[in-house]
């Protein structure tokens, strides 16, 4: 650490970079930041700078306010201004009590104390997210949000806003060091994917957070609005952030087995079995808005029902394939997150539950063969596929009682969480809605 501490000095000195940004989320998953001048940078990384943590949702009470942020000289990267004139520095923070402990308020420590965990089990954890997202002609009608353009699936329109802006959003991204595996349009108008390559578990999440705060700049500067959210259109697909995960044993891929169907090891069938069996508890994590369940039940290819396949599309978690000739890509697919999620959570309560299947050597399931939609509820109910919430009050019902969530969080996360989403879930209960009075209002003319 201090090594990587001082080659941040240097390059800053060398670089002559002016402003050093220090960024965190909230519990939210919103990111915040704090800008230090680099002659600061030296006692941040030994003591830490002060912030008032009460001001920040979730972090700590008001009679507790103080608070520390500790730059990680692992997580730093030069951003360019707006207008490519100038370089600044940026580095993502743990938050830590007055003491100097973890705080055990910070997302960013929950994702820390899942891969510790996971360390102490022999692994390392890799992450690769495929973020998807809408653009947005400016100005914004709520009333009526329009596309950028009508392309579907890998279209490629001539000249298209959506190619220019990828391109754009890819060369942002490789320039603070953040590789892109793929980009494309998605199904719906106006949507867009990109998929950053694997990394460690920790790094994913900040690559992510990275992500979505220059695909939104970029947006922005380009005219146009970018949308995490999980469902802007009714009859279009919703945005998913489907990620692929998989463990390492030092240098070897731990759910490779040459033997084993699809190649899977018998570690990687424990870790689906336990992400099938938290799916319902972690789900108010991975998909947290009251939005986010008319992504899931919306139709499209959303995950509605918990099972797994291999090339079956319809379910929660999929075995993809990959060359043979590449087993370190051995990997699982978790195909319910949504990019509105705060990714350190999600990928804490992601990891806790695969290494829950690991250590209690849960048993897989039969895979979903047919595609689980077309499925009659009886069927389903004979072959033990049981749905998702379909609300957010319905997840955090199974949120409350979960142990493996309530650890992977900590329990001030945890009580919080449940406060701040019940409250969101009441307030959507006493919203009318312009299709209800539609339904009630017969207006002649």
């Amino acid at each position: 650490m201090k090594q990587q501490q001082e080659q941040v000095l240097r390059s800053v000195a060398q670089e002559d970079i002016r402003l050093i940004r220090l960024w965190f989320t909230d519990v939210a998953g919103v990111l915040k930041s704090v800008s230090i001048d680099p002659g600061e940078l030296e006692e941040a990384f030994s003591e830490g700078i002060g912030f008032d943590g009460s001001s920040i949702e979730g972090l700590t009470r008001v009679y507790e306010s103080d608070m520390l942020l500790r730059p990680d000289a692992g997580t730093f990267q030069r951003l360019h201004t707006k207008d490519g004139t100038d370089v600044h520095g940026r580095m993502f923070c743990d938050v830590l009590t007055p003491d100097g402990l973890p705080s055990p308020a910070d997302p960013r420590g929950a994702l820390e104390r899942a891969v510790q965990r996971a360390s102490e089990m022999g692994f390392s954890v890799f992450a690769h997210p495929e973020i998807e997202f809408y653009l947005l002609r400016q100005p914004v009608d709520i009333n009526h949000l329009e596309p950028v353009d009508q392309a579907g699936y890998f279209d490629h329109v001539t000249r298209g806003l959506s190619n220019d802006f990828r391109r754009k959003i890819v060369r942002a991204l490789e320039e603070t060091g953040i590789q892109v595996e793929f980009s494309h349009h998605e199904g719906g108008p106006g949507q867009n994917e990109v998929d950053l390559r694997a990394v460690d578990a920790l790094h994913a999440a900040d690559n992510i957070m990275t992500a979505r705060t220059l695909i939104e700049e970029v947006a922005l500067a380009e005219g146009m609005l970018a949308t995490f959210m999980p469902k802007p259109f009714i009859n279009r697909p919703g945005s998913g952030m489907h990620t692929h995960l998989s463990l390492f044993e030092g240098d070897e891929n731990a759910f490779y087995d040459p033997s084993g169907r699809y190649q899977l090891s018998e570690i990687g069938r424990y870790f689906i079995a336990g992400l099938l069996h938290h799916a319902r508890e972690i789900a108010a994590i991975t998909n947290q808005h009251v939005n986010s369940y008319k992504r899931l039940w919306g139709g499209g290819e959303a995950p509605s029902y918990i099972c797994w396949g291999h090339n079956n599309r319809s379910a929660l978690v999929r075995v993809p394939v990959y060359k043979p000739s590449k087993r370190s890509s051995a990997r699982i697919e978790y195909r319910g997150l949504d990019p509105a999620a705060n990714p350190y959570l999600a990928l804490a309560v992601l990891i806790s539950a695969g290494l829950d299947g690991i250590e209690k050597k849960m048993p897989l399931a039969e895979e979903a063969e047919d595609n689980v939609w077309q499925l009659s509820e009886t069927e389903r109910q004979i072959l033990g596929i049981h749905p998702l919430p379909s609300s957010l009050s319905d997840a955090l019902r199974a949120m409350r009682s979960s142990d493996l969530v309530a650890e992977a969080l900590g329990e001030q996360v945890f009580e919080h969480l449940l406060r701040e989403k019940d409250n969101e879930w009441r307030e959507y209960r006493r919203q009318i809605t312009p299709a209800e009075l539609r339904q009630f209002l017969k207006v002649n003319g």
